[in-house]
């Protein structure tokens, strides 16, 4: 006796990744957070916490390409000058920096997501509310004095 019943033919959603609608960078980018979140669970006290996420984010610069790694270098030191309140960090893989464990502002290479320009941002609980509509993220193609004059105000007025 012989069975008549086929296999059902698979369904394209079972054909293609999990992934499907992230780029290879976004994913590269969540799993950088994920490990950001780990090693923060592992760490001990407060002071070598900071210690630790500090030399992340120095790593991490010093990892970019010449143009984004000369940006970030700067406005490191810029951030750093202008609130140093602000914890530095890494956030998806990116230089970042915190105030009471909240993101205020980022830096973004060109090459995290191979854009054509990198990007300094600031996240909603950064204090750059102007009316009904503001810049929350700037394009950056190279740093100027008067760029980083700039960046230091917005960073002061950010965390006021």
């Amino acid at each position: 006796m012989t069975s008549n019943t086929q296999k059902p033919a698979k369904r394209a959603a079972e054909t293609t990744t999990t992934s499907e609608g992230f780029t290879a960078e976004e994913r590269s980018a969540m799993k950088d957070r994920a490990k950001e979140v780990k090693a923060s669970a592992r760490r001990g006290t407060r002071a070598d916490k900071a210690a630790e996420e500090e030399a992340a984010v120095v790593a991490k610069i010093a990892e970019m390409q010449d143009s984004d790694r000369e940006m970030a270098e700067r406005i490191h030191a810029v951030v750093k000058e202008s609130a140093p309140e602000l914890a530095p960090k890494l956030w998806y893989g990116m230089p970042a920096y915190a105030k009471g464990g909240k993101v205020v502002c980022f830096f973004q290479s060109a090459q995290k997501f191979n854009a054509r320009y990198a990007t300094f941002g600031f996240n909603d609980v950064a204090n750059l509310d102007d009316g009904t509509m503001w810049p929350s993220a700037y394009a950056l193609k190279e740093l100027t004095a008067a760029d980083e004059a700039r960046i230091a105000e917005l960073v002061k007025k950010a965390v006021s």
